[in-house]
């Protein structure tokens, strides 16, 4: 749900290129915490070229967190993650109790679905390599979004700790 026609207009309809596509992922995640979305599913092949390592990004992430909030991410490797994203790897070791990260080898990399789910909105990323997709509240597009990611899910083994325990 998406409350203003400015918010509305950005976030609906085609999108074109990287520079497009961080912002669709920046301004979808401002919206979900003014908006408290209650669960998310993010997927990716690895998020190299998400926007989630930017203090912004994170700080809509922590003003989202909090009791009754989910977030699946589906990925086929977090190395890349890891590497580029430190702000977000601090942030989901704080909230890792909300979070489920999961690692979709099932599928190779190229087939992972890149998009950004929830039940009032969503984004995929349709050529992965120019960053083209689109964005919007059409219910039959979520609902075919969704059964892809439960399938991605359905075959995916946990992956990307919180904290990693030594001896």
């Amino acid at each position: 749900m998406l409350n203003s026609e400015s918010e509305s207009g950005r976030l609906n309809g085609a999108y074109s290129g990287p520079t497009e596509f961080a912002n669709v992922v920046r301004e979808a995640l401002a919206c979900a915490a003014r908006e408290g979305w209650s669960s998310m599913v993010w997927s990716d092949a690895n998020f190299a070229d998400w926007p989630l390592g930017e203090r912004a990004v994170v700080d809509s992430l922590n003003a989202w967190a909090g009791k009754g909030r989910q977030l699946l991410m589906l990925a086929h490797s977090y190395d890349a993650l890891v590497r580029l994203q430190p702000r977000l790897v601090t942030w989901r070791k704080t909230w890792g109790h909300i979070i489920e990260c999961r690692l979709c080898r099932s599928r190779d990399a190229s087939e992972m679905p890149s998009a950004l789910w929830s039940p009032h909105w969503a984004m995929q990323r349709l050529d992965v390599v120019r960053s083209t997709g689109i964005a919007g509240l059409e219910p039959q597009r979520r609902v075919m979004l969704k059964e892809e990611l439960d399938e991605c899910h359905r075959q995916s083994s946990p992956g990307f700790a919180a904290s990693t325990l030594g001896l």
